[in-house]
């Protein structure tokens, strides 16, 4: 509880500096607290779409953690369009922070893909911040320590993030729905459990 507290009052520092010194502080690092929310929700057999260094498939320890840019970690560099899995192969797949940078012009081919090698019963996981705070964070909080931004930058294409509409109507064209949608990080950021 005091662990808790600590993380609200001093959540201006949490954003600022790397999770490394959040960690060696004793608070919860933003990504920590995203990981965790996730892996409430993740079952069976995991692919990370979109993995940067694939913690989340090492925390889970049964998955594959895939990314169109070389990663360290990664466990297979791909063009997201086309993914070389069979058929209905996995439980649950993961975006956290990745659909807004799929470029437009093939995001709805991604999920489609996605769909395509997520079982019936499957569960797709989704976690997105909105555009403004997105952007006011990369710009202006943590771009200057943000790998995302500093190795690979934004692409064209990409977006800032999502509101909560922009995302049901995203999800929408790729024939998916959302079964259930909650904020966290203070309403900061959204997850969507969608299934087909």
């Amino acid at each position: 509880m005091i662990k808790k507290i600590a993380d609200f009052v001093l959540l201006p520092l949490r954003v600022i500096l790397p999770p490394k010194k959040i960690r060696k502080i004793g608070l919860t690092p933003i990504i920590d607290e995203r990981h965790n929310i996730v892996l409430e929700h993740v079952k069976g057999k995991l692919l990370d779409v979109g993995c940067g260094d694939n913690l989340l498939v090492k925390q889970y320890g049964d998955g594959i953690g895939v990314d169109v840019f070389p990663w360290k970690g990664i466990d297979i560099l791909i063009h997201t369009p086309f993914m070389p899995f069979s058929e209905k192969k996995f439980d649950t797949i993961t975006f956290m922070a990745s659909i807004n940078h799929i470029p437009e012009s093939i995001r709805i081919q991604v999920l489609r893909e996605a769909k395509r090698v997520l079982k019936d019963d499957g569960q797709i996981i989704i976690t997105m911040i909105t555009p403004k705070i997105s952007y006011l964070g990369h710009n202006f909080l943590w771009g200057w320590r943000d790998p995302d931004i500093q190795d690979r930058g934004m692409k064209e294409g990409e977006e800032w993030g999502f509101s909560p509409k922009q995302m049901i109507e995203i999800l929408k064209k790729a024939d998916l729905k959302i079964e259930s949608h909650k904020k966290f990080v203070y309403g900061l950021n959204h997850l969507y459990i969608v299934k087909k």
